[in-house]
């Protein structure tokens, strides 16, 4: 097996270091030394942008907010779906994410930011929203951080807070619909969910597709 090599690394804001990897044609991203994502382990980030659009018609463009950019998996999952009309905005807190996407990882799914129908930002993805027009989104895909329990960058727990998730509420359209990826069940997540408005249900995902069981939780919250 050849070796692992770092390609290149970066600073959060709070001081730590997030980190890409490849071996032997895999990549990864790791912060302080931990793991965060593979691009073998992409099953639940495919489900997560599969379940943001299960709800929409398809029947006009659509308005969706991608929220984390990784390996982009996720964004390629939406983009096979969403209607030629449509229009994502991309959105990643760092900068240098999106820089490997065009460079280190453009085979992989970097290619993806050249599609015309994605506008990627180099932005805290809580500003975005706070920013957006009342009802601007019919779909809202998040995968920030490790989810409700932020580990990356403890100013992520304010996405997921009741503000936070009043203001998610605020930025979707009627029928409108969030998605959540998270590392695990969060009790107190599920209940800030239904004091916010939204009609809450999850559903486990794995790793990989051949996995024999879930290892990870996606939270769908729908407005009605």
């Amino acid at each position: 097996m050849k070796p692992r090599i770092k390609l290149a690394d970066t600073k959060t804001a709070d001081g730590g270091t997030l980190s890409l990897f490849e071996q032997d044609g895999d990549y990864s991203i790791s912060f302080d030394g931990q793991e965060l994502m593979h691009s073998r382990l992409n099953a639940s980030e495919k489900l997560l942008g599969e379940l943001g659009l299960a709800r929409l018609k398809m029947q006009s463009s659509e308005r969706v907010l991608v929220g984390g950019l990784g390996l982009g998996f996720t964004l390629q999952r939406v983009l096979t779906t969403i209607r030629k009309d449509s229009q994502i905005d991309l959105v990643e807190l760092l900068p240098d994410v999106i820089d490997w996407n065009r460079n280190y990882l453009f085979k992989l799914n970097g290619y993806l930011l050249k599609d015309a129908r994605v506008k990627a930002i180099a932005q805290d993805v809580i500003q975005t929203i706070r920013d957006a027009e009342p009802e601007k989104y019919d779909a809202i895909i998040l995968d920030v951080d490790n989810g409700p329990i932020a580990m990356v960058s403890p100013g992520n727990e304010s996405l997921y807070s009741q503000a936070g998730l009043s203001g998610l509420f605020r930025a979707l359209r009627p029928r409108g619909r969030v998605v959540v990826w998270s590392a695990g069940p969060d009790k107190g997540f599920e209940k800030r969910l239904k004091r916010a408005g939204f009609e809450m249900t999850s559903v486990p995902a794995k790793s990989h597709v051949s996995a024999k069981r879930t290892a990870y939780l996606i939270y769908v919250a729908d407005k009605n």
